[in-house]
């Protein structure tokens, strides 16, 4: 008979394209997992791996046993997720969650609030993580939900085994300080804004591409970027005391912003999409923590 644990470790080589990714991402050392996965190879008396170069990927054996691995795995959460709440009479459970700053203070953590409430029986576990490491967790059952950001003109991977949920659109404002001469009108043209110092996230990342973009595009400008920061607090700050100007989606300014300017491109709007990402199947606990997001993101829109 398979071990289960060896199924997992197996789903997730797969999933990292290494022994070593995998290793990393459990706690495990690359012999360790090795050994396990030779054993898993003896019980199934086949090849289940192939090196390529410094990579391993699976043989056509190893992709059908990855398949029955995910849907055993799956199987066995849903399980322990109906004892749960079998034993304490109401759904219960654990949920880990994953979402990106500013989401994190506006939704995810009114959403744990009213659980706390609604569903005392579900320990929620969230932690600050981005899209690009969050849906690879997700998948290998790592995380349960994820909350992502999808900003216009630079769509998100499509993820196909991943069930994808929107929560709420925002748009983008120029934020400049409240003295700045620009300032004085409701839409701020940008190309007047080509000499200002600009904060903005870390490169190779979203929110720095879309930056990038609309000032080439809307202002026709390449941006001077001193600050880079990926905490947006740390963005608005900066604006607040260095007289640079960024470019900040709605959640960040929440319901203020004391000592800046927010105001619209008066060149066009561009806009940001939040939404939600779990596993096709969700068991009852993943269900009302989805239905909790949904419900604190709604409330955000009419705040």
């Amino acid at each position: 008979m398979m071990d289960l644990h060896r199924l997992r470790l197996l789903r997730e080589v797969h999933g990292r394209g290494t022994v070593h990714g995998a290793a990393r991402a459990l706690g495990y050392s690359p012999s360790a997992i090795s050994q396990q996965l030779a054993v898993l190879e003896r019980e199934t008396g086949t090849r289940l791996l192939e090196r390529v170069g410094r990579n391993v990927r699976l043989t056509a054996a190893g992709e059908v046993l990855v398949r029955h691995a995910t849907a055993l795995l799956d199987g066995v959460e849903a399980a322990e997720a109906e004892l749960a709440a079998v034993a304490a009479g109401r759904v219960a459970g654990v949920v880990r969650i994953a979402s990106f700053q500013s989401a994190f203070i506006r939704v995810v953590a009114p959403a744990i609030r009213s659980l706390a409430t609604t569903h005392p029986d579900i320990r929620v576990e969230a932690a600050e993580l981005e899209v690009e490491q969050a849906a690879p967790a997700l998948r290998l059952q790592q995380l349960d939900v994820m909350v992502g950001d999808e900003y216009d003109g630079q769509p998100r991977a499509v993820h196909t085994d991943l069930r994808r949920e929107h929560l709420l659109r925002e748009q983008i404002r120029v934020i400049l300080p409240e003295d700045h001469p620009e300032a004085a009108a409701d839409r701020v043209q940008l190309r007047r804004l080509a000499d200002l110092p600009w904060a903005a996230c870390q490169p190779n990342t979203g929110h720095r591409e879309m930056h990038v973009r609309v000032c080439r595009e809307l202002g026709g400008f390449e941006p001077d970027i001193r600050y880079s920061s990926d905490d947006f607090l740390i963005l608005l700050e900066l604006v607040r005391t260095t007289g640079a100007g960024a470019l900040l989606p709605d959640l960040v300014i929440g319901a203020g912003a004391p000592g800046v300017a927010v105001r619209r491109p008066a060149e066009g709007d561009v806009g940001r999409a939040v939404f939600l990402l779990t596993r096709r199947t969700r068991t009852p606990a993943v269900a009302a923590v989805a239905a909790a997001l949904a419900t604190a993101a709604t409330d955000q829109t009419r705040s």
